[in-house]
Parts: structure tokens; sequence; C-alpha cells
């Protein structure tokens, strides 16, 4: 990322909406921007897979392991405002588990890139299924968007989720329930 041409694009962005950059609250408005675009967009300089593939390990556990309530921030690829929300990533192992950090991890990787909350969920399956290789894998994102919060069709609180079902959770109806089941169980956030 060159941060002087964006500074210099945020700049003439300022510009053209009307403001004048050189005030003094917009001073370093373009610097600061630069610095969180880099940050919020670190996905691209980021490989899931490897990511996972740091932290394999054998197990001969064929039980469902369930990350879940892993709360990420991204930008919508269409206005470029931010969405946000929970994510739950569940598989069944097939002699490989990874270390649960690295699934939050990956979650953020793909967060932290233009998205679409769509492929941000198959994104998140395809990265455990090709790179874990377990029996199955599901992914499940609730999010707020505010794109269609502050403007738009301006629904405050409305919530999208979608999910993403690879595997064993595709073709076995009770692998899927138990996910189901053991994802809507109300948000752990007091533990």
């Amino acid at each position: 990322m060159n941060k002087d041409a964006l500074k210099n694009l945020i700049k003439s962005m300022l510009v053209e909406i009307g403001e004048d950059p050189d005030r003094n609250g917009l001073l370093r408005t373009p610097e600061r921007l630069a610095n969180a675009f880099e940050f919020m967009l670190s996905g691209y300089r980021q490989d899931p897979a490897k990511v996972l593939g740091d932290a394999l390990f054998d197990s001969q556990s064929k039980q469902m392991v369930l990350i879940r309530d892993i709360h990420f921030y991204s930008l919508c690829e269409h206005h470029m405002l931010p969405f946000f929300g929970r994510c739950a990533v569940g598989y069944i192992p097939n002699g490989k588990v990874v270390g649960i950090s690295k699934v939050p991890r990956m979650v953020d990787i793909f967060a932290r890139r233009l998205q679409i909350q769509e492929r941000f969920t198959e994104e998140i399956a395809d990265a455990v299924m090709q790179t874990i290789q377990p029996l199955g894998v599901a992914a499940i994102v609730t999010a707020r968007h505010l794109c269609v919060e502050m403007r738009g069709v301006e629904k405050q609180g409305a919530v999208t989720t979608t999910s993403a079902l690879r595997g064993i959770f595709l073709k076995d109806q009770k692998t899927r329930e138990e996910f189901m089941s053991l994802v809507t169980v109300p948000p752990h956030d007091k533990l």
C-alpha cells in the first residue's frame, strides 16, 4: 500500500466533498485514514492457509470442534462502510485438528479485506476445508451492515445471517442439527 498516494487521494476527496483539508480538525485526517485503511485491509497481506497450516496437530477425535462468538469487523466492498458481527466455525476432524486460536485469526484475515458477507462466509468454510481437510465444516456469520443502517433503506438493527456447509454438514442432518443447536445457545459474553 502506497500510503503517500492514499493520503493525497483522501485530501482530494475532502476537497471534493466541500471541506478544507487544511483546517485544524482535518490536518492529519489523510494520515489517520490511511493508517486506518492499512490496518482494516491488512488481510490482503496475509495467507489464511498458512495461519491454519502452522498449527495442525494429529488427533483421533471424530467429534465436532466448534469455535463460536468470534467477533469481527469488515468493510463492505460496495460502499466501503463497516459491517460487523459474530462468526461460528465448526468442523469434524479427520486425523487433524487446528490450534483453536488459528480459526479466529483466519476469520480476521478474511474480514480485513473488502467483502460481501456471502463470500466472507464461503471463504471461511473453504479455507478450513482445504487446509485441515476435515470430514466437514460449517460456518455461520451474523452481521449488521452500516450500508443498510446509515444510507439506502436506513433499517437500524437489521441483521443478516449467512451459512456455508461442506462435507458431512451437508450430507448428514444430525451433524447439521447438532451444529445448529450449539450455535443458537445464547452468547457466552459473561465467560
